[in-house]
């Protein structure tokens, strides 16, 4: 940081490490917004990119976002229909239970893939151009959430099929998925950093979302006993993600308490992370 004085008729010119936080939180809280706000056509030029680049050369195109969740839902079915794997009471037909809670589960998991990797794919990108590093990852949640909409035309289709309609809580769906969108936002904030540091973070990252998968009630209904009940009990996923599926099937919310706690942790966890890249971006591309 550069300041300048005058003494005696002279300007002297000293310079110090630049500290945002000398200004006040409120200070770096309105150099975040402003950043985001001032770089909305770089963000929107670069989720352009990936989704150009994710499906143009690809020869199916937008339809690996309906494969997916098809072969999913299809081994689950087999597993349960086998005695292999139960997958518990519910009220409505499978493959709409199951494709609405991996719609969510998507929404994090790939949002949060590619935002923790979205700066060491942009490689030397960072040192060439001065740019404001938030549109990189801010982008690739963008791509996650195109991809959400996508299938939940698949969702739609089903619910058609299978002659089954949703509640009418389905109309608060842009508000109910604003905690998931935050917490996943805020983590990849967070890891992106950490894998600009130590390349090992996006490979660990990859093989642990499928073992939270599997974890988290996304293809089975809340277990009622054994210890994937009480690592449900404290898993913040489930009711960003179980409980809104709920929601959007019957119109309530029976784990409200709990759901409000992981809102409550989901924007703690973006206001955190988010200050802290704010604080480091600077200095990232030194370590790309």
């Amino acid at each position: 940081m550069r300041n300048q004085e005058e003494i005696m008729g002279k300007t002297i010119t000293t310079y110090e490490p630049d500290n945002s936080l000398k200004k006040g939180y409120m200070s770096v809280f309105g150099e975040i917004f402003s950043e985001i706000k001032e770089n909305r056509w770089l963000t929107y030029q670069l989720f352009k990119r990936d989704f150009l680049g994710m499906y143009k050369q690809s020869f199916i195109g937008l339809l690996w976002v309906f494969i997916i969740p098809i072969i999913s839902v299809g081994t689950f079915i087999v597993l349960n229909q086998a005695g292999i794997f139960t997958i518990g009471d519910i009220n409505v037909p499978y493959p709409i239970y199951a494709v609405l809670g991996i719609a969510f589960w998507q929404l994090f998991s790939s949002g949060l893939v590619a935002g923790s990797n979205s700066l060491v794919k942009a490689g030397s990108m960072l040192i060439m151009i001065n740019f404001s590093k938030k549109s990189l990852v801010i982008a690739s949640m963008g791509l996650s959430a195109f991809s959400f909409l996508i299938q939940f035309i698949l969702v739609a289709l089903l619910f058609v099929f299978y002659g089954v309609a949703p509640s009418i809580a389905i109309l608060l769906l842009p508000i109910v998925i604003i905690p998931i969108l935050f917490f996943t936002l805020g983590l990849a904030f967070l890891l992106s950093l950490l894998n600009a540091v130590l390349r090992d973070i996006g490979n660990v990252l990859s093989l642990l979302m499928t073992f939270l998968m599997f974890l988290t009630p996304i293809l089975y209904t809340k277990p009622k006993t054994g210890i994937l009940t009480q690592i449900t009990k404290y898993n913040p996923l489930y009711y960003m993600v179980s409980t809104v599926r709920d929601f959007i099937l019957t119109g309530a919310i029976t784990e409200l308490t709990g759901f409000l706690i992981s809102t409550a942790i989901a924007f703690m966890i973006f206001v955190i992370c988010l200050t802290l890249f704010h604080l480091t971006e600077t200095r990232i591309s030194e370590r790309i």
